[in-house]
């Protein structure tokens, strides 16, 4: 059944080879001072650091350099971040990356002018900001996260062990994203697969939940196919734009919020990998991935008709001579063999993971009551990650 819901997204988008000749549009709506968010050295290599700082100079902005942004930007880099922007009073935050810098990005946005410590605003206590908000543009160089058109911020307490998304008001949106698929070429293919795992993820989480709608769903698995069937061109043809495109595209619209307008939504599959993220600082994707198999095998008795569907729809699992039970399994049991052809990790220990971190990444995972199709005790989360180690 199809719940209440209100959907509004005020991110404004620039797809395509030309895209980043949208931040001729953009860049005079905001003031001088432009913080420039990147990570490493690649963007340097690529030649996008050059194309977008000469963008700038000729808009007559000056520019604030913020690079080292890591995978997982920590509460000690999001401190560096505010006191940069604190000390250029900026305008504008300006993330060129992937969707590391996006959420770093918006977590300064929201910190800036922010009078208490952020992170236990945030991200303890999940409040929204009562401060002004400095406004957020995206160039994007990985597809993945759906970051450069959500509300979304993931920042990691290396002290705590805990990785712990936010997710604000639309006043956090980004007012605008830069979406060239060819900035996708250059990356590593393990970036790469991890992206496609993560945008298949976004999916699943609002998929496989405690409400089911046709359109919705319908939607979902026309994503799910989507993304599958260009992974499948990208590792071996990783400069075939039509399936960079595919990926890219699917990110964003796996995690605008369109796709899980009027569901619970579950999102357990996420909790277990940040934990997993908190102790192995493993890349995103690739710790969803890990853990992803041993959860929805768990699940699956109490979501059964969905499942089936999911084999079905997204696999194409003929049914005949089948239980549902084998159906459903099938299904799951494809995901897996996609999962190994484009190579993101099965298991906890390709992360780095050891069998004594167990417990504490059981204590790290924050679970949700009745998102999904069944609530996880601890003893069940435990099950799950000695599952996948």
């Amino acid at each position: 059944m199809l719940g209440t819901f209100t959907f509004h997204n005020p991110t404004k988008l620039y797809f395509g080879e030309n895209a980043l000749e949208g931040l001729f549009k953009e860049l005079p709506k905001y003031g001088k001072t432009v913080q420039l968010i990147y990570g490493g050295g690649s963007l340097k290599k690529n030649g996008v650091y050059d194309a977008v700082t000469e963008i700038l100079r000729k808009c007559g902005k000056t520019v604030v350099e913020d690079g080292g942004v890591m995978p997982n930007p920590t509460v000690e880099k999001l401190k560096e971040g505010v006191r940069i922007a604190r000390e250029n009073r900026v305008d504008l935050l300006l993330a060129v990356g992937g969707g590391s810098c996006c959420d770093y990005a918006k977590a300064v946005a929201v910190s800036v002018h922010c009078d208490e410590d952020p992170w236990e605003k945030y991200f303890v206590r999940y409040e929204n900001p009562s401060c002004e908000i400095v406004p957020v543009g995206c160039v994007l160089t990985m597809a993945g996260t759906g970051s450069e058109m959500n509300n979304c911020a993931v920042i990691t307490n290396d002290a705590q062990k805990l990785k712990i998304g936010k997710v604000f008001d639309e006043r956090v949106n980004p007012k605008f994203s830069i979406l060239n698929p060819i900035f996708t070429y250059t990356l590593p293919m393990r970036q790469t697969v991890s992206g496609v795992y993560d945008i298949f993820s976004h999916i699943c989480e609002q998929y496989f939940s405690g409400t089911d709608n046709n359109v919705s769903d319908a939607l979902s698995e026309a994503l799910m196919r989507s993304v599958v069937d260009a992974s499948l061109t990208v590792i071996h043809n990783p400069e075939n734009y039509e399936a960079r495109s595919n990926i890219m595209w699917a990110a964003t619209w796996a995690l605008n919020n369109l796709i899980g307008c009027g569901k619970t939504q579950d999102w357990t599959v996420h909790a277990l990998g940040q934990a997993l993220g908190a102790y192995t600082d493993a890349t995103h994707g690739l710790t969803l991935a890990a853990v992803s198999l041993p959860y929805y095998r768990l699940v699956l008795p109490y979501g059964l008709s969905k499942f089936v569907r999911f084999a079905r729809e997204v696999w194409r699992i003929d049914p005949t001579g089948k239980t549902d039970s084998e159906i459903a399994e099938a299904g799951l049991c494809a995901m897996q063999d996609w999962m190994k052809e484009i190579g993101v990790a099965v298991s906890m220990r390709d992360l780095g993971a050891t069998e004594n971190m167990i417990e504490g990444i059981a204590d790290a995972t924050l679970l949700s009551e009745g998102a999904g199709y069944h609530t996880l005790t601890r003893d069940e989360v435990i099950e799950i990650l000695k599952e996948s180690f």
